[in-house]
């Protein structure tokens, strides 16, 4: 793991979303404290390298299906916890 996640929470949107779709939160979760980013464009795959290093909020974005929906993931700057979200729930 590239930083810890902290304490661990969803948003009822998240969730349902995840179980409508066959996803489980620690595969992702994985993924995101990995490195592995996501869908995310490069300059912000290059923000999330530097936001590791320097300390600040790291976000990643994974496709739930062909549809294109998106699930969001987001570690505050301070590490204390992580969030699974809907980008509309943000």
């Amino acid at each position: 793991m590239l930083f810890k996640l902290g304490k661990v929470v969803a948003t009822p949107g998240a969730i349902q979303a995840m179980e409508e779709n066959g996803i489980e939160a620690w595969s992702l979760l994985s993924r995101h404290a990995n490195g592995d980013w996501g869908c995310v464009p490069e300059e912000d795959q290059l923000e999330n390298q530097r936001s590791v290093e320097e300390g600040y909020r790291v976000m990643s974005s994974y496709a739930m299906n062909d549809r294109g929906d998106k699930l969001w993931i987001i570690t505050e700057a301070d590490r204390s916890s992580t969030c699974l979200l809907l980008p509309k729930e943000y």
